[in-house]
C-alpha cells in the first residue's frame, strides 16, 4: 500500500531535530573546544571520542529497551518522548560556565555529551524502527526514507548555514550558547512532530501483531550475516561524514583563508544533497539500493580527492559532489535496514529496536572516531590550539594535516567501506518480493 503523505510528511519532520543534533556539534564542537575553548586538539579529540564510547555500549541496551515496550505496550513512543529531552543537553553543550577553559571545559562539554547521546538514543532508535513495523514492502520503504533524507539533510543544510550566522562573526562562548537556545527550541516542535507522524502511519499502514523474538534481539542482530556486513560498511560511512563535518571549520579557514566559509560550504555541500534524493530513489527502484549506494560511495571518494587541485571553484564543485554522494548514502542504508528486519524471518518485527540499537551505536561510533581521528591529524601536524578572539600562525605541518586529512584520509575510509559493503548480498532477492509485500501476499 502507499502511505499517506499525512503521514509521512510530520514523520520526516522529526528528523530536523535529529539533524541539528548531529550536524550542529558534528560541525563545530571539535573547533569550539580548540579555538574558542583553547582546549589542546588531543585533549578536544577526546572530549568527543569517549562520551561516544560510553553511549555506543548503551545504544543496544536502548533497542532492547525499545522492543520492551513494544512488547509491554504496543507501541514504542514512551521512550521517544524520554528523547526529546535530548533538547537540554544540546543547550548544556555550548552553554559553558563562565571561567571555564582547557581541560575543565572539556569535561564540561564531555559530560554533557553523554547525556545528550543517550537521550537522543531514546529517540532515535524507536523512530528509525518505524519503517520495519509498517505493512509496507521494499519499494514503499525506500519511499518513505525518501522522504525523511530529504528533511533530515534539509535539516542539515539550514543547521549548518544558520548556526554560523546566528553565533556571527569570531564568536565567543556567549554567542554560542545564544546558537543552542535558538536551535534547540526548533528541535524540540519537529521531534515532538516526528511522534505525532509514526502514530500516523501506523494507523495508514498496521501491521499484524509480531510474534514474539527468538533469543535475545541483540543476538538475532549480530548474527544476521546481512545486518553485519551493511553495518560495517555503515560504521566506515559514518567516521568518514563526521570527520568531513568536523574538518569543514579548519578547512574553510586554514586552507582556503576564508573563516567565514563554513557556511558556504555546507550549502555547497547539503543544497544538491537536498535536490538529487528523489533521484536516488528512481535509482533504488531501477538498479536496487545495493548498486545505488555502491555508486554513492564511490562518488563520494571522487569527490574527497578533488580539492587536492587546489581553487575555490574547484573545491565548491567537489563539495557538490560530496553532496550529490551524501544522498545516496542517507537514503540507501536507512531503507535497507528495514528489508534486513523483514527478511529476518518470525520475530524480526519484535527485535526491529534492538537491530536499530546496533545500527545507531554504529553511527555513535562513526560520531566519536571520525572528529577524533581528524583532531589525530591535527595533534600530529603540531596544530596549535587557541581561545576565542586569538589567532596564532599554523606551521606549514599543521597546514598539511588540515589539508590531507579533510581529502586523503576520508577517501581512505569511505573506499573500505566499499569494500565491506559488497559482502551484503540481501537486495536482490528482497527487491524480488517486494511486490507480493506490498499488495500483502505471504504476510502471517
Amino acid at each position: 500500500m502507499k502511505l499517506p503523505l499525512r503521514g509521512i510528511a510530520p514523520f520526516a519532520a522529526g528528523s530536523i531535530g535529529m539533524g541539528i543534533w548531529v550536524t550542529v556539534p558534528g560541525i563545530f564542537l571539535l573547533y569550539f573546544l580548540t579555538d574558542v575553548l583553547a582546549v589542546p586538539p588531543l585533549v578536544a579529540g577526546l572530549a568527543v571520542l569517549l562520551p561516544n564510547i560510553v553511549d555506543v555500549v548503551l545504544h543496544p541496551w536502548v533497542g532492547r529497551l525499545s522492543d520492551a515496550d513494544l512488547a509491554r505496550r504496543g507501541h514504542r513512543r514512551g521512550l521517544m518522548f524520554v528523547g526529546c529531552l535530548v533538547v537540554l543537553a544540546f543547550v548544556a553543550i555550548f552553554v559553558v560556565p563562565s571561567g571555564l577553559r582547557g581541560t575543565p571545559a572539556a569535561v564540561w562539554v564531555g559530560t554533557a555529551l553523554v547525556v545528550g547521546n543517550l537521550l537522543y538514543a531514546a529517540y532515535q532508535v524507536p523512530y528509525l524502527a518505524t519503517p520495519a513495523e509498517l505493512g509496507i514492502g521494499y519499494h514503499e520503504r525506500t519511499r518513505l526514507m525518501g522522504y525523511r533524507s530529504v528533511v533530515i539533510t534539509a535539516g542539515v543544510l539550514v543547521s549548518g548555514v544558520v548556526a554560523p550566522l546566528i553565533a556571527g562573526d569570531d564568536p565567543g562562548v556567549n554567542d554560542y550558547a545564544r546558537m543552542a537556545l535558538v536551535l534547540g527550541l526548533v528541535m524540540l516542535v519537529a521531534m515532538l512532530a516526528g511522534i505525532d507522524g509514526i502514530v500516523r502511519l501506523h494507523r495508514a499502514a498496521p501491521a499484524p501483531p509480531p510474534e514474539p523474538g527468538h533469543g535475545t534481539g541483540l543476538l538475532v542482530a549480530l548474527r544476521d550475516r546481512h545486518f553485519r556486513a551493511l553495518t560495517a560498511s555503515y560504521l566506515m560511512m559514518a567516521i568518514t561524514m563526521n570527520l568531513v563535518l568536523a574538518a569543514l571549520p579548519y578547512f574553510a579557514e586554514y586552507e582556503l583563508g576564508q573563516p567565514k566559509f563554513t557556511s558556504v560550504l555546507v550549502a555547497a555541500f547539503m543544497t544538491p544533497a537536498v535536490l538529487v534524493t528523489p533521484l536516488w530513489v528512481l535509482v533504488a527502484r531501477r538498479a536496487g539500493k545495493q548498486r545505488g549506494l555502491l555508486a554513492a560511495q564511490g562518488l563520494f571518494v571522487a569527490g574527497a580527492l578533488l580539492p587536492l587541485v587546489g581553487g575555490l571553484p574547484v573545491v565548491l564543485g567537489a563539495m557538490v559532489m560530496l553532496g550529490v554522494a551524501f544522498a545516496g548514502m542517507q537514503l540507501m542504508p536507512l531503507s535497507m535496514v528495514p528489508d534486513v528486519v523483514a527478511a529476518s524471518g518470525p520475530g524480526g518485527t519484535a527485535n526491529a529496536g534492538s537491530y536499530t540499537g546496533v545500527w545507531t551505536a554504529a553511527e555513535a561510533t562513526g560520531g566519536a572516531l571520525g572528529p577524533y581521528l581528524f583532531s589525530a591529524c591535527l595533534a600530529v601536524g603540531g596544530f596549535v590550539a587557541t581561545s576565542a578572539g586569538e589567532h596564532v600562525t599554523q606551521s606549514p605541518t599543521a597546514l598539511a594535516a588540515v589539508r590531507y586529512g579533510f581529502t586523503v584520509v576520508p577517501a581512505v575510509l569511505m573506499t573500505v567501506g566499499v569494500v565491506l559493503q559488497r559482502r551484503y548480498t540481501l537486495d536482490r532477492s528482497a527487491a524480488s518480493g517486494s511486490d507480493l509485500e506490498e499488495v500483502g501476499v505471504g504476510r502471517p
